[in-house]
């Protein structure tokens, strides 16, 4: 059997007296895809971001690669590997493309793979080739999909973590960026991928966890949850 990349125990996250997951477990093996499905609200935004290191973690345990990295900043979560791709973007408005990918390589040791690692991103991406000196807040909505996509991928992470990566996109764009996962996934990639597109994340996922209210209620084979309508009813409000 393939190797645990990230192991998540009783994960729980804490606003002040609001409780943001109270019980989240998953697992994800090196280089398989994995999805994190459930409903608007169901903590799969908050998940990704305590593993990230953004939030705060109020309870339990986060492993990757046998590493307990629970509660270390998102800088050092970086570090060993994990990259955030965030729900919304989260760009400098401001600064060109350029600037915000270079932005993303800030944690890489050895800063002459930077442009190899840019130029990786253009293969990927190459409408931001293209729009590379133009600033980040004037990209459209796929546009600006692809620039936190790609910031992410210039940290030369081990593992993504998208945060619903098709969100308010043209479908014609989703299509050509899951395409672009496909062939990340092809490479190698390992993924964690958030997404209230069930059918979307279902069709690239190995294997799926179904978070309600803040808690792991189901797992198992992507392919079987697809094809189980009660599971899609009654988890998944579909």
């Amino acid at each position: 059997m393939t190797e645990l990349a990230l192991d998540v125990r009783n994960l729980a996250v804490r606003y002040g007296d609001l409780v943001g997951i109270a019980d989240v477990s998953l697992q994800v093996r090196q280089g398989s895809v994995v999805a994190l499905i459930g409903s608007n609200g169901a903590g799969k935004t908050t998940t990704l971001n305590a593993i990230a290191g953004l939030v705060p973690v109020a309870a339990g345990r986060v492993t990757w690669q046998g590493a307990n990295i629970t509660g270390q900043p998102a800088y050092a979560v970086v570090k060993r590997g994990l990259a955030l791709s965030p729900e919304g973007w989260r760009l400098f408005v401001g600064q060109t493309v350029e600037q915000n990918l270079r932005l993303g390589a800030t944690t890489l040791h050895d800063k002459s793979r930077l442009q190899g690692a840019l130029d990786r991103v253009f293969t990927y991406f190459p409408r931001l080739a293209e729009r590379r000196q133009q600033r980040a807040g004037t990209l459209s909505g796929g546009e600006r999909q692809m620039l936190a996509l790609g910031r992410a991928l210039m940290s030369e992470p081990r593992m993504l973590l998208l945060d619903e990566p098709s969100l308010g996109l043209a479908p014609a764009v989703v299509e050509g960026l899951y395409e672009t996962l496909v062939r990340l996934h092809g490479e190698g990639m390992t993924m964690l991928l958030a997404e209230q597109s069930v059918e979307l994340a279902l069709e690239i996922s190995q294997h799926a966890f179904v978070l309600q209210t803040g808690r792991s209620v189901l797992d198992g084979p992507a392919s079987q949850l697809a094809r189980d309508p009660e599971v899609q009813r009654i988890y998944l409000g579909l």
